[in-house]
């Protein structure tokens, strides 16, 4: 082929988005993905408003890219974020090492120091915004994800752990997922720093012995980050680490009585939950009450939300102490979970229109989705003035 039939065939070649970053289209328009369309999107967003002005807590909005520090200083050199996930480049203007952001956690506690936000008293706060992780795209999880993240500073008690929770409860609810059935919630307690140390060389020795069974991850985390081979998914581990030493074994008294605090308001309102030893948070700044909810219909990556308490965080990132706590929902994992699970709109459902021209093959016409279509057409979305000129 030529130079010039080489040009051309590039300049004609269709362009594409990159792998596991996709587009939210408007229903109208056929995807070739099940993903999300702009009206659920929306739905939701809209569901969240809802709760987080319920709760108190103030929206606030932070750079997509950030320092490449902020991150490695709060994950932590040995998490799978920082090690295989950035998506990190060089500023060829100033050569600045910058981040697309892979979590907002930091960024938000990073804005609340640098104004001076936190001497002002506790504060609550939520943002939503696209994420990036470098991972291999699957059902519910994307190489650009958009994430719901809701912070509490300054709230020191178990109270603002158990209020986390049962937030997100109250989304569910309002999503109307039911839990125990959409979703279930598991929590665990790590403990404090030097209860993990203890409980981190009586791993080390455990899986030392047993080094003959580990996998090359696992092996690779033995001595730089063992707690997180008890998140492993290799099933052929799975027998080894369910014997493992549990880190609630460890914990003096304040952290159990912390923990017990928690759970007694949980079992107070009748919020069912199962405490999983092996509940470990991919980030290092985690401590005390961690928690998850997850769901079985997005596959092995099941985790739809996910948070706990970070009081050590501030004080990496160069402030004062002051104990915070952060959660973290995948907003495009809710959003998957929402569609394969009946879920219902909080306004009425439109009226069907049976002479629509695209009513028989619209596959749209189900039930849930004319729940949850925008109120234009019931089966297709289809707008009135172009439905009034088909007829």
């Amino acid at each position: 082929m030529t130079t010039e039939n080489q040009t051309a065939a590039k300049k004609a070649e269709k362009l594409v988005a990159v792998k596991g970053m996709n587009d939210i289209l408007p229903p109208s328009v056929p995807r070739t993905e099940k993903l999300p369309d702009s009206a659920l999107w929306q739905w939701f967003e809209t569901a969240v408003r809802t709760v987080m002005g319920r709760y108190g807590y103030q929206y606030l909005l932070t750079p997509i890219v950030e320092p490449t520090s902020l991150f490695v200083r709060g994950l932590g050199e040995v998490t799978d974020i920082v090690e295989k996930e950035m998506y990190s480049f060089v500023d060829s203007m100033n050569g600045d090492r910058l981040t697309l952001r892979p979590e907002a956690t930091a960024g938000i506690v990073r804005a609340m120091n640098e104004h001076n936000a936190l001497y002002n008293g506790p504060l609550r706060l939520w943002t939503v915004g696209p994420m990036f992780r470098h991972e291999r795209p699957q059902k519910g999880r994307y190489r650009q994800f958009h994430q719901l993240d809701v912070e509490a500073l300054g709230f020191a008690g178990p109270d603002v752990d158990a209020e986390m929770i049962l937030m997100a409860r109250a989304l569910w609810r309002e999503l109307g997922l039911v839990e125990g059935e959409h979703v279930r919630l598991e929590i665990n307690s790590l403990g404090q720093a030097e209860e993990r140390r203890a409980h981190r060389e009586a791993l080390v020795r455990y899986f030392e012995q047993h080094a003959g069974v580990l996998d090359e991850d696992a092996k690779r985390r033995l001595h730089s980050n063992p707690l997180r081979i008890l998140d492993s998914k290799n099933p052929a581990l799975q027998s080894m680490i369910e014997g493992a030493p549990k880190l609630l074994e460890f914990l003096g008294d304040a952290s159990l009585a912390h923990f017990d605090a928690v759970r007694a308001t949980l079992d107070a309102v009748g919020l069912q939950y199962r405490v999983n030893p092996r509940l470990v948070r991919g980030m290092d700044y985690y401590n005390l009450t961690v928690f998850e909810w997850v769901t079985e219909q997005l596959g092995s990556q099941g985790t739809v939300c996910g948070g706990g308490r970070y009081d050590g965080l501030i004080e990496q990132l160069g402030a004062s102490r002051r104990p915070p706590w952060a959660s973290a929902w995948a907003s495009s994992a809710c959003c998957c979970c929402c569609r394969n699970s009946s879920c219902r709109c909080p306004t009425p459902p439109p009226t069907f229109t049976p002479w629509c021209p695209r009513a028989r093959r619209c596959p749209r016409s189900s039930p849930r989705w004319r729940r949850c279509a925008p109120p234009a057409c019931g089966c297709c979305s289809m707008p009135a003035a172009a439905m009034a000129r088909a007829a």
